[in-house]
């Protein structure tokens, strides 16, 4: 087990500072010209209607976004961290290959959420919906992941993935289940 999370840590770091990388350096950027990546970093953007928008690969790291709505947004592939986004309408949204470390998913609406390889280490999702929501290859917090379990049901539209299964829960319709020493 503690092999196990100091490889999970070690993942992280290694995750964040590829994101950070392909996130700053414009050669890797897929924009055509004239084009110009979203940039809400440490922005006030409370209560905003971003609905349905492609911000992929841009930053909102620090931002305060709460009651937003961020429904059927794509955002894969970007920065999140201490982003606080407590009661915004996340449904639909893609957080693929994200950094979102540190950021306030409480009383958020993660149904049918697509969260593929997200890094959300000491995030918060304490009153979160997750019905459908897919959480595959993510690194979250052990005890954010148990609590997840309770609440872990319904089957992403988009990827088939059911939500207990993305988060590795029990079959007994419990909490976390972690893995096998040596597997």
């Amino acid at each position: 087990m503690f092999l196990y999370s100091i490889f999970k840590r070690l993942l992280f770091l290694a995750f964040a500072f590829v994101l950070i990388f392909i996130t700053s350096n414009p050669v890797h950027a897929v924009l055509k010209e004239g084009d110009e990546v979203p940039n809400y970093v440490r922005s006030q953007i409370t209560g905003i209607d971003l609905h349905g928008q492609d911000l992929s690969k841009s930053s909102i790291a620090g931002a305060t976004a709460r009651d937003a709505d961020l429904s059927d947004v794509d955002l894969h592939g970007t920065v999140l961290t201490l982003s606080d986004l407590k009661g915004s309408n996340l449904n639909g949204i893609n957080l693929t290959d994200t950094l979102a470390d540190r950021v306030n998913f409480q009383k958020t609406d993660l149904r049918n959420a697509i969260l593929v390889n997200m890094i959300a280490s000491g995030s918060s999702f304490a009153g979160a919906q997750i019905a459908g929501a897919d959480f595959s290859f993510s690194v979250l917090d052990n005890d954010d992941q148990k609590n997840l379990c309770e609440l872990a049901e319904g089957t992403n539209p988009v990827t088939g993935v059911s939500t207990r299964d993305s988060l590795e829960c029990s079959d007994d319709g419990g909490g976390y289940k972690p893995p096998m020493p040596g597997v």
